[in-house]
């Protein structure tokens, strides 16, 4: 397990600097991410686990979350890169559809979404079950790439001989989605990523 835990590493940090030659500081953006959705409060759940890399991030900083993906073979791959850090056992990892997950109603205070919306085939299903999931008060943070951030990522795609596939959903539909909602919508973007914090207005 030490051999696969090390070897997993060195493919992560590969990719964070192959990412990095392109133009696209991944561990950058997720601290830009990350503070911008300060403060994190309560119950927190990350819907999409990937490889890890906004796990990693998030359990860095000290927090204890539920992260959820469809894919168990992704899933594994985050749990290693997180065990290199001694953090996996800040995190309950869980496969579950975001479109419809087996948590009860209002399970959680603090829901991350982290460059997941544009392979949403059917993104206001998953919009509905973060609202399900979110407790009065909550805040919701989804994040996306930019125009650059496309394109730098198709970049990194195409020199692999592969194609990043994607729906053409843009973050602009989470945003009036939460806003007919009755959600106050916040927006932030640095040159590669953009960030949608909604949170419910507060009533006197």
């Amino acid at each position: 397990m030490e051999n696969e835990v090390l070897e997993n590493h060195k493919k992560y940090l590969e990719r964070v600097n192959f990412y990095r030659r392109f133009g696209y500081d991944l561990e950058k953006e997720r601290d830009f991410i990350l503070d911008k959705s300060l403060p994190i409060l309560g119950n927190i759940l990350e819907i999409g686990t990937g490889k890890g890399h906004f796990a990693i991030a998030l359990a860095r900083r000290g927090f204890s979350f539920t992260t959820i993906d469809i894919s168990e073979e992704e899933q594994n791959i985050a749990r290693i890169n997180l065990e290199y850090h001694n953090l996996e056992k800040q995190v309950i990892f869980k496969i579950e559809d975001a479109m419809n997950s087996s948590f009860a109603d209002h399970s959680f205070d603090t829901i991350f979404s982290i460059n997941v919306f544009h392979h949403l085939e059917k993104p206001q299903s998953v919009l509905n079950e973060i609202i399900r999931l979110l407790r009065p008060a909550g805040k919701i943070i989804l994040s996306d790439f930019t125009a650059k951030g496309f394109e730098i990522i198709n970049r990194c795609h195409e020199h692999e001989g592969r194609r990043h596939d994607r729906f053409k959903h843009d973050l602009a539909e989470a945003r009036d989605y939460f806003f007919n909602k009755g959600f106050e919508v916040n927006e932030f973007q640095s040159e590669t990523q953009r960030v949608i914090i909604a949170k419910e207005k507060r009533t006197i």
